[in-house]
């Protein structure tokens, strides 16, 4: 079956650094786009960064400059480095492969909290 898996996450200060990583299995991962996205309570999902399967990367606003995505394909691993962070980077990080098909496949959600 499709996993992924999404260690990590935690409770970092304001200002800090935090690597969030997932690892893929049951997918061809080199075929997928890997992205990430996060949720605030109350607000809906969106996209924080992509990568795609062509190493093509592009970040949502409010993290660039800030958080970077990056894919290890020896590991099937996508991960997202971040730093500077504030506040209201809050929330449950998600992991998302997307393939050709309309199908999706979603990791669990890993919770960063960061404290002012």
């Amino acid at each position: 079956q499709v996993q992924l898996v999404e260690p990590g996450g935690g409770l970092v200060q304001a200002g800090g650094s935090l690597t969030l990583s997932c690892a893929a299995s049951g997918i061809s991962f080199r075929f997928y786009h890997m992205g990430w996205y996060r949720q605030a309570p109350g607000k809906q999902r969106e996209l924080v960064a992509v990568i795609t399967s062509g190493g093509g990367i592009n970040y949502s606003d409010s993290v660039k400059g800030r958080f970077t995505i990056s894919r290890d394909s020896a590991k099937n691993t996508v991960y997202l480095q971040m730093n500077s962070l504030k506040p209201e980077d809050t929330g449950a990080y998600y992991c998302n492969a997307q393939g050709i098909t309309p199908a999706a496949y979603w990791g669990q959600g890993t919770q960063v909290t960061v404290s002012s």
